[in-house]
């Protein structure tokens, strides 16, 4: 007994002793937004502050598939999708009884995350809406990302409010003067309530480590373009609300470590491919006269890339059916396929296993959810991520800062999979589950 309260005493020690550590993600970010800020005619000095005062990478090389939930799980677990679980953003739902239910869940997450290890070396932990955060128990003051009903906000925001840690809510209200529903959503407005909330948050309860997930800068990409006046904009914005959080923050951190991080970058989209009819009149997938489905043999299950899940993986004669319907398509060029895989280069990508196959879309082009639209029609939006982390474009973001960071400038082009292990370094704690190597 003697001994465990040793060690104990001695995880404690070092995690108190260490620095503490503010993880921003900013949604979207593409590196060179901020790295050629001045040529783009971006003004975001605080971010270009922290990259010249610290390290930051050209660009970060990202998990199979390039969208939110994977790649944010990956940068709190140094592990790949194939390892920590979360495949995509939505769960796989052919039959739609999830009701377009994401991975909410912590309990999803397979692999150990940097929460886990701060918090068991005696550290507090601290996250708002982190995806994948739901629930996770060794988060200490959680707001977690959820909805529901996202065009009834005012009801998710009751929902969000009793699934996060009992009294934080009511505190930060306090301390900020605003209410939660103006610190909670996808809007660069939200954002910037959301950086006031997490100020408060660390100056009221010093916490270890602080995942922040900032969501405006994606929506607007989304709805607008990478590099339109509307996100120049946004980032711009979003600049000066983390120069905000960094300085209030470093009031009551003083050694506080910094780490701009992103899940991937963004590229312009004009076209929307409907995949779907393909394996409705092949006989994959069965529609009722309402174009919902009834039964399914192979489901494709994405958007800028797209993994095609089999209900049996082992049949051969299916797997055959499927790999001569992709590969007739990809031979179409007005579909713009790039190139479509099977399980054994997904599993070295680090993709889930439950893809038997995965095609890759050139970019411009992503799948439609309409299965009754043309097979190339209008895009829905203005700009999309998703497509494999091989294409340069898809590239995200990585920035560290602070008294005991040496100013080292580029650390040139990263795998993604180093950022948490680089983390875990710096707050002096164990993360031997990573795949991933310090950086520093």
């Amino acid at each position: 007994m003697l001994r465990l309260t040793f060690l104990a005493t001695c995880l404690f020690v070092t995690a108190a002793n260490a620095a503490p550590v503010l993880m921003v993600s900013i949604d979207g970010l593409r590196p060179a937004d901020v790295l050629d800020a001045k040529a783009r005619g971006i003004a975001v000095p605080v971010l270009s502050g922290l990259a010249a005062g610290g390290v930051y990478a050209d660009g970060v090389r990202n998990a199979l598939p390039t969208v939110t939930y994977p790649n944010h799980t990956t940068l709190i677990t140094g592990v790949w999708p194939a390892r920590h679980g979360i495949a995509n953003n939505p769960t796989f739902d052919p039959l739609q009884k999830n009701m377009g239910g994401w991975y909410w869940y912590a309990q999803d997450i397979k692999v150990p995350t940097l929460w886990d290890a701060v918090h068991q070396s005696g550290g507090k932990v601290a996250s708002l809406s982190w995806p994948v955060s739901v629930g996770a128990r060794s988060i200490d003051y959680n707001l977690p990302e959820y909805w529901r009903a996202p065009d009834v906000h005012e009801e998710d925001i009751k929902l969000i409010g009793a699934l996060s840690t009992p009294g934080i809510v009511p505190l930060l209200e306090k301390q900020t003067g605003l209410g939660f529903i103006e610190a909670d959503g996808e809007t660069v407005e939200e954002d910037v309530g959301r950086t006031r909330f997490a100020a408060a948050l660390i100056a009221a309860r010093h916490p270890q480590f602080t995942t922040v997930h900032l969501r405006g800068l994606d929506h607007v990409e989304h709805g607008f373009g990478p590099g339109s006046p509307e996100a120049n904009h946004a980032l711009e914005t979003l600049d000066a609300a983390v120069g905000r959080l960094v300085a209030q923050a470093r009031k009551a951190e003083p050694d506080l470590v910094v780490a701009i991080v992103s899940d991937h970058g963004f590229a312009p989209v004009e076209h929307a491919v409907n995949l779907i009819a393909p394996f409705v009149q092949a006989g994959l997938i069965g529609l009722d006269a309402k174009g919902k489905v009834t039964g399914w043999q192979a489901e494709p299950w994405g958007g800028a890339s797209v993994a095609v899940v089999l209900a049996h993986p082992d049949d051969a004669a299916l797997k055959a059916k499927v790999s001569g319907l992709l590969n007739g398509l990809a031979a179409k060029p007005e579909l713009g396929i790039a190139q479509v895989i099977d399980a054994g280069e997904i599993a070295r990508m680090g993709g889930t296993a439950m893809a038997s196959f995965w095609l890759d879309f050139k970019n411009g082009y992503a799948m439609g959810a309409d299965p009754t639209a043309p097979m190339v029609g209008p895009g829905p939006v203005k700009g999309t991520h998703g497509y494999f982390p091989t294409h340069p474009e898809m590239r995200a973001t990585f920035i560290l800062s602070g008294p005991s960071i040496a100013k080292r400038g580029s650390l040139g082009e990263i795998d993604m999979r180093d950022i948490a292990p680089t983390l875990a370094k710096v707050m002096k704690v164990s993360l031997p589950s990573a795949d991933g190597k310090p950086l520093l």
